[in-house]
């Protein structure tokens, strides 16, 4: 078995990570593009002279991206805006989770405060959801909204060292800053399912109503041809940028497993405490995707081993067993 060393492990995941994160405004900048480009393409064929060449005109498409550049780049830092400052709040509410002081659960709170002191961090919220599953994850974007949320299952049944490694592991997300990261990739793909969904829904009132505006046919056909061209565009877009996300995802889990383990120093712990966590992750209530993938391991991933030739593509989080196999390599 090739050992794979903790800082050899960071630096490499690392770096897949900023690669990963370019590719979200370079997908939404060439989607706008191709946007123009099969409209043009499209319109040229359904409209025009069946004889007559089809031509990109490259001149007038260019002039269109230009103008309208702006006000993609406006309406997506707008909406990256209001979604980046309200996660916190929409986490907390869709998982239930209640905050603990040191009063309210002592052993809790001193190990996560002697992993920060030993780690350099800052001391994080600590939030608690009832379920007796066994899961946590770590949220947040500054120092006054990063949280450790644990469930009540896996405060209860593991052990201090399994418990440590646990935190440490979530600590190290918010050290690395992984939460941010993972919310900006979470908004990325939430917008261009949001214009797929929608495009969509307006071919489907326009086919609807086409047949009580047979005189607008001609301006009504022009208008389906670009939301179809829109749905096509934003609908590849849109799997392009999931596949990315969950990328970025496997990549910080491994990094947080490594980083976990310089914290607690005991990888093993960590390796028993995602086994554990793997036969009950709980959770299942939280009915969030974007959420879900916040969690040490994905509670849904877990249940559905059926589909292992796309599993690793379309997951959110690494196969537990070779989490736990380069675990105990260390």
């Amino acid at each position: 078995m090739k050992y794979v060393g903790l800082q050899h492990q960071i630096s490499s995941n690392n770096r897949k990570t900023a690669m990963l994160l370019i590719l979200f405004p370079v997908i939404i900048l060439v989607t706008v593009f191709a946007f123009l480009v099969l409209c043009q393409l499209a319109l040229q064929f359904c409209g025009g002279d069946p004889a007559s060449q089809i031509v990109i005109n490259w001149d007038v498409i260019w002039e269109y991206y230009t103008a309208c550049l702006p006000y993609v780049i406006g309406g997506v830092a707008l909406w990256f805006t209001i979604a980046y400052f309200s996660n916190t709040a929409i986490i907390r509410y869709a998982t239930g989770a209640k905050s603990v002081e040191r009063k309210d659960n002592l052993r809790v709170y001193n190990i996560v405060e002697n992993l920060c002191i030993a780690g350099g961090i800052e001391m994080p919220k600590i939030n608690i959801v009832d379920d007796p599953g066994l899961n946590a994850f770590a949220s947040g974007i500054n120092i006054q909204t990063y949280t450790v949320t644990l469930t009540t299952g896996i405060i209860e049944k593991l052990n201090d060292a399994e418990l440590s490694a646990v935190i440490a592991h979530e600590l190290t997300h918010i050290k690395n800053r992984d939460t941010r990261l993972l919310i900006i990739s979470i908004i990325f793909v939430g917008i261009l399912a949001t214009i797929a969904t929608v495009s969509l829904k307006m071919v489907g009132g326009i086919l609807r109503g086409s047949g009580r505006r047979r005189s607008k046919k001609g301006g009504g056909g022009a208008i389906l041809i670009v939301l179809l061209v829109a749905v096509i565009c934003s609908s590849i877009a849109y799997l392009f940028a999931s596949l990315t996300r969950f990328a970025i995802s496997r990549s910080r889990e491994y990094v947080a497993d490594a980083g976990g383990v310089e914290l607690c120093g005991d990888s093993l712990a960590l390796a028993s405490a995602l086994r554990k966590v793997s036969d009950s992750p709980g959770l299942r209530s939280v009915n969030r995707e974007d959420i879900a993938q916040l969690y040490i391991i994905h509670p849904r991933e877990t249940a559905n081993k059926l589909l292992n030739i796309f599993n690793g593509l379309f997951s959110t989080h690494p196969d537990t067993e070779e989490r736990i196999r380069l675990l105990e390599q260390f």
